[in-house]
């Protein structure tokens, strides 16, 4: 799959590349990723891509021409490589977008990328994102300074889920996963220097008992802390008996 990635700071993008677990996935080309530095394609002395907006207010508004040179090439290039290839989809990273979560995650780790703009200051040229934009994307409800992050943030999700990059088993097991949050870890030493020990089944050698216990603990910590995620999972039929009796037993 290819990522082309529009930015102002493309810089930001490096290290994440190189570094880390995932970086397997760029290394052995399962993830493709091209960085697009905006400010190539302004047409003036001073490489302008922003302006104040029409009507007032601070900041400024990422311009609508610079962005659609860069996308024309964007496409162009993807066209060049795949002539048979669709479309990609083009992500614009906003508060106003769909939330990103593991099911999203999941479909896109399946598919063959995307364009992503990482919007700055005000925001970008309405006219830009309604000419191209095809998904729109939020991490939560909080402002960021601008799409590297959660444009990172996606990438990350999404490499870590393709082909030897993880254990199968590793991914599995995460958060998000099943529906439910990811209950605690433990390792060594079995008993920190202040007297704490690890919980007795995790070294009992009983494979179905660890199973039982890892799916209670996570069971627990999703009805505490995310009672929402437990609904679901019951409206989606992903609760166990065996689940609802322990959950009633924690008066859940």
């Amino acid at each position: 799959m290819r990522f082309d990635i529009v930015t102002l700071f493309p810089d930001l993008f490096r290290p994440h590349l190189e570094q880390g677990i995932t970086r397997r996935a760029y290394e052995s080309g399962r993830v493709q990723v091209r960085l697009w530095p905006l400010r190539d394609f302004a047409t003036d002395t001073y490489r302008r891509v922003d302006d104040r907006p029409f009507g007032g207010g601070p900041g400024m508004v990422l311009l609508a021409d610079p962005l659609e040179r860069a996308l024309q090439a964007v496409h162009d290039e993807r066209a060049a490589a795949d002539p048979e290839a669709a479309p990609a989809a083009v992500i614009h990273f906003t508060p106003a977008g769909r939330r990103l979560d593991q099911a999203l995650v999941q479909e896109m780790a399946a598919g063959p990328g995307a364009v992503m703009i990482c919007g700055r200051y005000e925001g970008i040229d309405q006219r830009a994102i309604d000419r191209h934009v095809t998904l729109e994307i939020s991490l939560g409800d909080f402002v960021l300074s601008g799409g590297e992050l959660p444009a990172l943030a996606l990438l990350d999700a999404i490499s870590r889920l393709q082909p030897e990059v993880l254990s199968e088993d590793s991914h599995q097991q995460d958060s998000f996963s099943d529906g439910l949050l990811e209950g605690p870890a433990y390792s060594r030493p079995e008993v920190t220097a202040d007297g704490r020990g690890v919980p007795p089944v995790l070294l009992s050698g009983h494979h179905a008992q660890i199973a039982r216990w890892r799916r209670e603990r996570s069971l627990e910590i999703t009805a505490r802390r995310r009672p929402d995620l437990i609904e679901a999972a019951r409206g989606a039929g992903r609760l166990s008996r065996s689940d609802e009796k322990f959950l009633l037993s924690l008066g859940l």
